[in-house]
């Protein structure tokens, strides 16, 4: 029988639920069990998908082409599993769900109404990851903070569904923060008393408390929040800042967390195998060298809106034994090519990575034609792909004024293109090219040598490609297209061989790095950027 793990938060939000539900995954996975991760997200959104990455950080997208939050890249990179579109839910699609029943007669003329409604539905998403992951565990994450109105059905469907599947079968997880005041010298406890209280009133008691805090718990607070929040002292977890995400499972574990649960509920297991995971924090803490890496985009104000490619970087970086530093670049600001000049002149890589709109792509352009004549190693990432190949036609091959349709219906050169598919499509919500996509990469070429074989399978979330019209007119001028889609009607990589690596790719190769498996693309441009050192 599948186990359930619910992860809530208090006190405040972005406490880090995510890593530690991640970190709970990789001690069960460490343990020899299977695992899967569920979002529960509040908003009204059906997904992430049209949300700016300004409000919501990166969109994740699955193989099975779900757009989902930001944690389900980190839950995939710490469990090694894929996941997919039963594993976010929204609130959103919560209630589209119900209406959809309704508008068609479901509920044979009943009132529809939260409770059982919306939060049967919301237990019928558990079940149905359950019974199509068959997991030994199964983690649940709720987004938000004890006390937001938003997130009440979800806490209620929680309360239900623990009841439902009795003592033994279901444990809940708080986290909380444990501020330090300065002036007292004193962390505080009580914002955390609070926010248990608030969850109590909900009719949950949670069996662990995850405290968030800049510094050690002293024994006594400790012993304090165990008595007041009614917990086991030895179910009161220290989580401590700290400089990588991927020291948390090692420090879960040292604390004993993975087995207070499994004593919790009643399951037996034997010592975890974290052996490389240690090999691999130590490789992390001490770093041979750095590389200093620019990402130019147009988000970077929020290092959440470019996560993944951040971490697959330092995925990369961890093969290296170097430390990857990286320079955010606004592309706004190098619409001046001197300017652009000189905020280049010190890095070892960039990456142009995706984004939507005509902000910021001269810039774009400037930054990938910098990389190229100077043999600065370079990766581009879906727009990041487009803008290679607009600059080549620009500067190489004269197509001048050449530009995508996306920033100019009128321009003279359109060598990007609205997919043929997308034509005709009307909403916004869900409806790109999205999920994992085969690739036929040419033989011989950088990308085929990089991931040691021919057909590959990455995950897209584009509207635009490469106009094939002027494809044998830009390949005849010397950028090669190395990477076709099994038709050959779809250009999915580029490269200048001549280059020391210059490779930019349509799909997202950053939502399958791993930090013990890092991705082709992403090592290779730290490979050729550690030359450079």
């Amino acid at each position: 029988m599948t186990k359930y793990i619910f992860i809530t938060g208090g006190v405040v939000s972005s406490l880090g639920k995510g890593i530690i539900a991640a970190s709970l995954g990789k001690l069960l996975r460490a343990r020899g069990f299977s695992v899967i991760n569920q979002k529960f997200d509040p908003y009204i959104n059906v997904d992430p998908g049209t949300m700016s990455p300004f409000q919501h950080g990166e969109v994740f997208v699955t193989d099975d082409g779900a757009e989902t939050d930001l944690d389900l890249g980190h839950y995939e990179r710490f469990t090694d599993t894929n996941l997919g579109k039963l594993n976010n839910v929204t609130s959103g699609s919560v209630y589209q769900r119900v209406i959809d029943k309704e508008r068609r007669g479901d509920y044979l003329g009943g009132t529809v109404q939260v409770i059982p409604h919306i939060t049967n539905e919301i237990k019928a998403r558990i079940v149905g990851a359950t019974k199509q992951f068959k997991p030994d565990f199964q983690l649940i994450e709720i987004g938000g903070t004890i006390g937001d109105i938003e997130s009440l059905p979800f806490i209620e469907a929680i309360r239900q569904f623990k009841a439902e599947v009795g003592i033994g079968n279901a444990v809940s997880v708080h986290c909380t923060l444990l501020p330090y005041l300065p002036t007292s010298g004193e962390l505080k406890t009580k914002p955390s008393q609070h926010s248990v209280t608030v969850l109590r009133s909900y009719g949950i008691q949670p069996e662990i408390l995850v405290c968030r805090t800049t510094r050690a718990i002293p024994k006594t607070e400790k012993e304090k929040l165990a008595l007041f929040c009614s917990v086991p002292k030895d179910a009161v977890i220290e989580c401590r800042d700290m400089k990588s995400i991927y020291e948390v499972p090692l420090a879960l574990e040292e604390q004993g967390m993975a087995d207070v649960i499994l004593n919790m509920l009643r399951v037996d297991s034997e010592k975890p195998n974290l052996e490389a995971w240690e090999k691999l924090v130590d490789k992390i803490k001490n770093p041979a060298k750095a590389i200093r890496v620019a990402i130019a985009g147009k988000y970077t104000k929020l290092s959440d809106a470019y996560i993944s490619v951040v971490e697959s970087l330092k995925h990369a970086g961890y093969a290296n034994d170097a430390a990857i530093e990286i320079k955010w670049i606004n592309s706004e600001e190098c619409v001046d090519p001197n300017r652009c000049a000189e905020l280049m002149k010190d890095v070892h890589a960039v990456v142009v990575p995706g984004g939507f709109g005509i902000r910021g792509i001269e810039g774009k352009l400037n930054v990938i034609r910098y990389s190229r004549e100077r043999n600065v190693p370079f990766l581009g990432i879906c727009l990041g792909m487009q803008c290679a190949v607009i600059e080549y036609a620009r500067n190489v091959v004269g197509l001048k004024g050449a530009n995508s349709a996306e920033f100019d219906e009128n321009a003279p050169y359109p060598v990007i293109d609205l997919m043929l598919e997308q034509k005709n499509v009307q909403a916004y919500g869900g409806t790109m090219r999205l999920g994992a996509y085969d690739c036929i990469l040419k033989e011989g070429s950088v990308a085929a040598k990089a991931y040691g074989q021919e057909k590959i399978s990455e995950r897209h979330r584009h509207r635009y490609e490469v106009n094939n019209e002027y494809l044998k007119q830009i390949a005849d001028a010397g950028l090669v297209f190395s990477g076709m889609s099994p038709d050959g009607m779809l250009a999915e990589v580029v490269e200048l061989p001549q280059n020391d690596w210059f490779v930019a790719a349509q799909f997202h190769p950053e939502f399958k790095s791993r930090p013990d498996k890092p991705h082709p693309l992403f090592k290779g441009l730290i490979d050729a950027a550690v030359k450079r050192i």
